[in-house]
C-alpha cells in the first residue's frame, strides 16, 4: 500500500511538473508552494540520489532535510555554494575567514529567495564533511502545488544506500564495498565488527520520509551547544 501511494505522489509529481512548469511559478499561491529537488551525491556510480518536495525553509532546514533523506547523521561540517557564493552557520563556519568574505547566513535564508522568479531550473551545490568531501549537486526541478491534506517534506523516490559515515570518501567507500563483497578480504572481518552487513542497494523512499519528517535533534538549543556541535572538520 505504501509503494502504491508513493507511485501514486510520483505520477502526479510528473503531471504537476508539466501543468506548472518554467514560468508558471506564480500560479501557485507562496502557501501552497513545494519545491522539488533531486540531490545526487556526486563522482560515485552508479548514482546514489533522492528527489524530495518541500516547503518554502531556510536553507539551513534544507541541509536537515538533504541529511535525514540522503541517510547522514549531521555528524561533520556542511556548506552550500549557490551561484559561487557560499552559504553556512557562521557560529560554525568560523575558521578561515578572516581574510575573505563570511558565508551568508544559511540560517536567515529562505529557498524562496534563491530559486529564479521565473521558476527556472537551476544547480548548485552541497557538501558535507569536509574530511570526506562528500559533494552533491542539487538540482531545483520545479515548483508544485500543495495536494489538498498531503503531508510535507516527503522524499519521493531515490536510490542506492548512502555510504557509512567517516568512511574515507569516495575511494574509502570504494575499497569498503570492495571489502564487504569479498570475505578473504583482509578488511572485511574489521569492516563487519565495525557496522555489520551493508547493502549499498538498499533504498526505500517511505523510510526516508518518515526520518525526513523525524528531523534532527534541536542541538543548538541543548545545554553544551557547542560541546555537542557537529565536529569541526
Amino acid at each position: 500500500m505504501e509503494r502504491n501511494s508513493l507511485r501514486h505522489v510520483v505520477d502526479a509529481t510528473e503531471q504537476a511538473l508539466e501543468m506548472f512548469s518554467e514560468g508558471n511559478i506564480h500560479r501557485i499561491p507562496a502557501g501552497k508552494r513545494l519545491y522539488q529537488f533531486k540531490i545526487t551525491l556526486k563522482d560515485i556510480q552508479p548514482p546514489i540520489w533522492r528527489r524530495i518536495q518541500v516547503k518554502d525553509c531556510s536553507l539551513d532546514r534544507l541541509h536537515e532535510h538533504i541529511q535525514t533523506a540522503m541517510g547522514w547523521t549531521n555528524s561533520h561540517l556542511h556548506q552550500f555554494k549557490i551561484y559561487d557564493i557560499v552559504h553556512g552557520d557562521p557560529d560554525l563556519l568560523c575558521e578561515g575567514w578572516q581574510d575573505e568574505s563570511s558565508p551568508v547566513n544559511s540560517l536567515d535564508t529562505k529557498v524562496s529567495t534563491i530559486i529564479p522568479e521565473n521558476g527556472k531550473r537551476i544547480r548548485f551545490e552541497y557538501e558535507y564533511d569536509f574530511g570526506d568531501g562528500w559533494e552533491h549537486e542539487v538540482l531545483f526541478e520545479g515548483c508544485l502545488h500543495a495536494r489538498k491534506g498531503g503531508r510535507y517534506p516527503v522524499c519521493v523516490e531515490g536510490e542506492r544506500a548512502c555510504p557509512p559515515e567517516d568512511v574515507g570518501g569516495t575511494s574509502g567507500y570504494e575499497e569498503y564495498l570492495r571489502a564487504m563483497a569479498d570475505p578473504e578480504h583482509e578488511e572485511h572481518e574489521s569492516f563487519m565488527k565495525w557496522l555489520g552487513p551493508f547493502d549499498p542497494e538498499a533504498f526505500d523512499a517511505g523510510a526516508a520520509t518518515r526520518q525526513i519528517r523525524r528531523g534532527l535533534p534541536d542541538w543548538r538549543r541543548e545545554e553544551g551547544f557547542w560541546t555537542k556541535m557537529p565536529e569541526l572538520d
